[in-house]
């Protein structure tokens, strides 16, 4: 049991639930401010933070390390995506979110993307940074130095 929630407890689990929460409130209150324009953008969002996902967790498995939060990192990754954020995935997590608040015409939900990203951070970002710094030290230092957390 302790296992599954430990694999429960992961990014892709939180995202589920505030998209959920997203959708549960533009299904109680539903709202035709956006239309088209709301779909459009919601689309782009989403698909670039589909595509950014895929890209960055590529980058990950072709390095040969893990791409489970709280697992030891073998290997410092700042090609690709890292080269601009050192969280890709989660910002793109955040960009599906976004998509998915636009295309439901969800606005009230849009308050979760800050949301959700300072939970990340709390959660997951934190431990992790704490984690590659153990790992790499000063080369992972100057690759913070280098790169924003975010963009």
């Amino acid at each position: 049991m302790a296992r599954l929630l430990h694999y429960l407890e992961l990014p892709p689990v939180w995202l589920a639930l505030f998209a959920g929460l997203a959708w549960a409130q533009a299904s109680v209150l539903p709202l035709a401010f956006l239309g088209r324009a709301g779909d459009v953008a919601g689309a782009v969002a989403l698909a670039f933070g589909l595509g950014l996902s895929g890209w960055a967790a590529l980058r990950v498995v072709l390095a040969g390390t893990s791409l489970i939060p709280r697992e030891r990192p073998d290997c410092l990754v700042v090609e690709g995506p890292y080269r601009l954020s050192r969280n890709p995935i989660y910002l793109a997590d955040a960009a599906i979110l976004l998509g998915l608040i636009l295309i439901w015409d969800a606005v009230p939900s849009l308050i979760l993307v800050p949301v959700f990203l300072k939970l990340i951070e709390w959660r997951f970002i934190r431990r992790e940074e704490a984690l590659i710094r153990d790992a790499f030290g000063s080369e992972y230092d100057a690759y913070c130095a280098r790169v924003r957390r975010w963009i």
